[in-house]
């Protein structure tokens, strides 16, 4: 949603949406074939398999949380919801389910995370607010113009253009989180895509995963923090073994780059 608005709403949610199952697939895969290497190669126990008793007891339990995704997803692939009416819907269904069936929070805390919601939502307003002052200034100084000359004269070959725009959006997703990064560079940096022949929804998709493993990147990485601050250890630490898992997400995110069917197959697919 934060990347449809910099681009004026001419790309769609849906799409964008629907577009991200196979990369996130093909992102989990990766790190999940590299957790069970890992796990294989320094002999960590393995677990009592799960009964089909308790997988349907796991199941059973999980209904009311997956009623999420459903509504989500059934409410856009019907045409009953938009995007944000879906996105709203789901958020109340969450929340009575939250309180009401699963019981983690009680009325008490509501006003604790109403304020928290509000923080949130102000943050990402204003910043939507700067990005489009930022875009406007943008396009009066020409700056996608002349980056678009700049790259061009640089190279012709769309596959180096994405390659340069990865080693880009990586680098600047080490110091920015990531909504304003979505919302400052797309502005400056879709009209080159698009000159290159490239998809708003694939660039769209690219820029998500790049934006998504900055956040476990240090020195800023706000996720990376957090998970420290969870699991009680320290960023040096983690930061030793994150570099398979970096190996694993590049990976992912060459796969999403220059295979473009992975992303706008399911969307043509299902006729968005």
């Amino acid at each position: 949603m934060i990347y449809s608005l910099p681009t004026g709403g001419s790309v769609s949610i849906a799409h964008l949406f629907i577009g991200g199952v196979i990369p996130g697939l093909i992102f989990g895969f990766c790190l999940i074939a590299l957790c069970l290497y890992m796990s294989y190669r320094r002999g960590y126990p393995r677990d009592e398999p799960v009964t089909l008793r308790q997988a349907a007891k796991i199941a059973l339990d999980a209904f009311w949380g997956l009623g999420t995704v459903v509504i989500i997803l059934g409410g856009i692939l019907s045409g009953i919801f938009t995007a944000t009416e879906s996105a709203a819907v789901a958020c109340v269904y969450a929340f009575i389910v939250t309180t009401f069936i699963y019981r983690d929070y009680k009325w008490r805390d509501l006003p604790r995370l109403l304020h928290a919601m509000v923080k949130t939502v102000a943050m990402v307003m204003i910043l939507i607010g700067f990005s489009a002052a930022f875009g406007y200034m943008m396009a009066l100084m020409q700056v996608p113009a002349k980056m678009s000359a700049f790259v061009l004269g640089i190279t012709q070959n769309k596959y180096v253009m994405l390659c340069m725009l990865n080693i880009l959006l990586l680098v600047l997703g080490t110091f920015m989180d990531m909504a304003p990064m979505i919302l400052i560079c797309t502005p400056i940096l879709l009209p080159l895509v698009v000159k290159y022949g490239v998809d708003p929804v694939h660039f769209g998709l690219i820029m998500l995963v790049n934006a998504g493993i900055g956040l476990i990147t240090p020195p800023v990485g706000p996720s990376l923090f957090v998970g420290c601050a969870i699991g009680k250890v320290t960023i040096e630490e983690v930061s030793k073994e994150l570099w398979p898992f970096y190996v694993a997400m590049i990976a992912a995110l060459l796969i999403v780059t220059y295979v473009p069917a992975a992303t706008l197959w399911l969307p043509s697919f299902l006729k968005l």
